[in-house]
């Protein structure tokens, strides 16, 4: 789950025509019309369809059989490309989770790269069912999106071997220099922190296409932090050693202002939006959400329970 601001572009009046436009279609209906889906989760095992949650599923999507989930890759250890130059096959943690989910509810999902920007207006023009990829449930994307809430993070911070500069809470990038993603949480966070808590000692927030180019500014020593998704950097820093090292706050284990992480459905289709969150449910229930977590090194984001909109800002 990353922390990452989704653009709002269009209008109440726009998203109100959008959400009219595409409608929903009841659930429920006889067991005996579903097909079961079964998925292999590398290092996990086989997900199969249970009838019961699958009736959950809208008319008209279980007519389908399948739904779309737009993502931004790279971003691990949610999302990223399965092979390097292509953009047409996934892996990560959010797309082992959405698959899982979905076989369970007799879906297939396919994913699709889209530019980060342009997830939420997307999803708003009904371009796709769904979007995925280490997202912040947020209230003020709850105007667009219903989200099923899966894990909860917060943003740590990526220093220099050694951490010269004494970084230890947010409090310390008062005065540096802080590399984020564009459009990320972390960069409308840090701005806000700034003006708040810096006065004299200036924060300079440097925005950077993607996480890994924030990353390379860092190593360059363009850059004194790096700021993102905590447990999006612990892979990170794996891949660093002598070179980046991640900051420990015992106040803030799990990243600060931790929030917690989302599938997004469009805000007319929450019957959706639910069929998925009881899926999720299901394979925390049986074990299977904590061996993909586990997979992907991810345990401390773990939650008990799958909810909707429990954004905390």
């Amino acid at each position: 789950m990353r922390i990452r601001i989704l653009a709002l572009l269009a209008a109440t009046t726009a998203l109100l025509a959008a959400t009219a436009a595409c409608g929903t279609s009841s659930a429920g209906g006889s067991t005996d019309e579903i097909t079961p889906v079964s998925v292999t989760i590398d290092g996990v095992g086989a997900v199969e369809t249970d009838k019961a949650l699958a009736a959950k599923v809208p008319a008209d999507v279980r007519g389908r059989g399948a739904v779309t989930v737009a993502t931004n890759a790279p971003y691990q250890p949610f999302i990223d490309f399965k092979v390097e130059g292509r953009t047409d096959e996934f892996v990560g943690l959010d797309h082992d989770l959405f698959q899982a989910a979905s076989a369970r509810l007799g879906l297939k999902a396919t994913f699709t790269q889209q530019p980060f920007d342009g997830l939420v207006p997307g999803l708003q023009a009904a371009k796709y069912d769904a979007i995925a990829g280490g997202i912040t449930d947020k209230k003020e994307r709850q105007q667009v999106a219903t989200f099923v809430d899966y894990s909860a993070s917060g943003t740590g911070f990526l220093v220099a071997a050694g951490n010269p500069l004494g970084v230890k809470t947010v409090a310390d990038l008062c005065g540096r220099t802080v590399a984020v993603q564009k459009a990320s949480n972390q960069a409308k966070n840090l701005a806000a922190y700034a003006t708040q808590s810096c006065a004299g000692r200036p924060l300079q927030v440097k925005e950077y296409p993607e996480n890994p180019q924030a990353v390379q500014a860092l190593i360059a020593g363009n850059v004194q932090v790096v700021a993102a998704t905590r447990v999006n950097l612990v892979d990170t820093v794996g891949e660093l050693a002598g070179k980046a090292e991640l900051v420990a706050d015992p106040s803030s284990p799990n990243g600060w202002l931790a929030s917690p992480n989302g599938f997004g459905f469009l805000k007319a289709q929450k019957e959706l939006a639910e069929a998925y969150r009881a899926a999720v449910q299901s394979l925390i229930d049986d074990g299977t959400y904590g061996k993909i977590l586990a997979r992907w090194k991810q345990t401390p984001i773990a939650v008990e329970k799958a909810t909707i909109d429990q954004a905390i800002d």
